[in-house]
């Protein structure tokens, strides 16, 4: 029997702007968990670590993600038990077509030529099962040679999504595909519904890697030139691997969908597609998280600490605090420590415009949680006033943070669980709980966690300036600048 090997690759962009407040540039939707106890990201690790079959092996998993969600990426995977297999890390967002790319000459770098199985982290799957058939039969029709895409079965006339059209004769398993259509409107969309042969396009491909390369080089080789370049000068860090940042901002911006597949009907590379009907959906707004979460008799979704009273067809999320509804019936309220939206569903895809007005007057809400990831563990920004900043801190055992000096701010920490190893000027001093220390303005100094329990500390900074970008780093363990 032929194994075919198949691997894994997890599209980690995007920053999910019409799912804020809970979703945010510096912690977007994939990572969260809007739907139970795991991200969408894990979810969709779990997905595609799942496909092994007698005749299909499954590679660790690559992502491809921006710098700044790296450490969020690989924590979410160890969580989850999944061993990452490579992180590429891109120095700025040039959409899914260089992307893709490079997974595939990560892919090929080995001398091997694996079938990439390439989905967006941010989709959920209610049918597991149905979801592994659909795939698996795509990576068997992928091992002959044709590009796979995974088609939705519509069961409205959506506007949201961009359309496949099937040939009328294709077998069941891997349908010819005919053309691709964009987002249509309301009526176009019911007549593709009424005619049947068309399918939502999941954003999901199956393909080997070298089948994507050449076929970049033949629809779009200015794209496949630049990332090659970018690629040739990458450098590496363990699993974390970044292409040249200058080159990489050189690559065209483009879609896998118009660089590649939308040429492919009629063309040299044969294109089917998978029919998949496993209660997909990409969670694109918050109307569409009502869709898929569990309702009470009205029609509400509750997350959190929620009381209504004659209301209906609801979706709240709450964060930090009591929410409650009286009278009311179709609204989106989602509740955080520092923003709260309130929304008629049917209006859900117009949050990008709160987000982009937070933008324009380059507020924080937009980017940051009052509560901030970090590789070492979390900050909660608890308190703030002129002068001065008070934060709840989380070190995670044997984990540090950089060695660093502030230009314009001191702080002052106290203990409040565990144990703390301070590194002070040219003093290293251990403290427990409920001791405290102080550091100049202008000090170097280190924060570790020796112990085997998380340390909680709070910090209090006093000064003129006391934002994030006031740090000077001489060492630090994740490679940060």
């Amino acid at each position: 029997m032929t194994v075919t090997t198949v691997q894994p690759v997890i599209l980690c962009g995007g920053s999910g702007t019409r799912l804020w407040p809970l979703s945010r540039a510096g912690f977007p939707k994939q990572f969260l968990c809007l739907t139970g106890e795991e991200s969408l990201f894990q979810l969709a690790a779990q997905r595609l670590t799942a496909l092994g079959a007698a005749d299909i092996a499954v590679a660790k998993p690559y992502i491809v993600s921006g710098e700044e969600h790296r450490f969020l990426a690989q924590e979410q995977l160890r969580e989850a038990g999944i061993e990452l297999g490579a992180a590429l890390l891109e120095p700025i967002g040039r959409n899914t077509a260089p992307a893709l790319t490079l997974a595939a000459l990560q892919a090929v770098e080995s001398g091997n030529d694996p079938i990439l199985v390439v989905t967006p982290a941010d989709q959920t799957v209610a049918d597991q099962i149905a979801f592994t058939a659909a795939m698996q039969s795509a990576v068997r029709e992928a091992a002959t040679g044709s590009i796979v895409i995974l088609g939705i079965t519509p069961d409205r006339p959506e506007t949201g999504y961009g359309y496949i059209q099937i040939e009328p004769e294709s077998e069941k398993s891997a349908l010819a595909v005919r053309r691709f259509v964009e987002k249509p409107d309301a009526a176009t969309a019911q007549t593709y519904l009424d005619q049947g042969g068309y399918y939502w396009n999941a954003g999901m491909f199956v393909l080997k890697a070298s089948v994507w390369i050449k076929a970049l080089e033949t629809f779009r080789p200015d794209i496949a030139s630049a990332t090659k370049a970018a690629w040739a000068s990458k450098s590496q860090d363990g699993v974390f691997v970044r292409p040249a940042k200058e080159l990489f901002a050189g690559i065209p911006s483009e879609s896998v969908d118009y660089a590649v597949m939308e040429k492919c009907p009629g063309s040299a590379f044969p294109i089917k597609m998978a029919p998949l009907d496993a209660g997909w959906n990409d969670l694109g707004a918050w109307d569409a998280v009502w869709n898929v979460l569990p309702k009470d008799d009205k029609g509400n979704a509750h997350l959190g600490d929620v009381i209504t009273t004659d209301s209906r067809n609801t979706l709240v999320h709450a964060t930090s605090r009591l929410v409650s509804l009286v009278g009311v019936k179709d609204l989106v309220v989602i509740e955080t420590p520092d923003a709260v939206l309130v929304a008629d569903k049917s209006r859900s895809q117009d949050v990008k415009h709160i987000v982009n007005s937070l933008t324009q007057q380059k507020r924080e809400e937009h980017t940051l949680h009052r509560k901030v990831h970090r590789p070492w563990g979390w900050y909660d920004s608890i308190d703030d006033g002129h002068r001065f900043k008070v934060k709840r801190i989380q070190v995670k055992p044997k984990a540090s943070l950089s060695l660093q000096k502030h230009h314009h701010r001191a702080e002052h920490w106290v203990v409040v669980k565990g144990t703390a190893e301070i590194t002070n000027g040219d003093k290293t001093i251990l403290l427990t709980e409920n001791q405290s220390t102080y550091i100049p303005l202008g000090e170097v100094h280190r924060l570790a966690n020796p112990g085997s329990i998380p340390l909680e500390i709070i910090e209090v900074q006093s000064g003129s300036y006391l934002g994030e970008d006031d740090i000077v780093r001489f060492e630090d363990t994740y490679g940060r600048k």
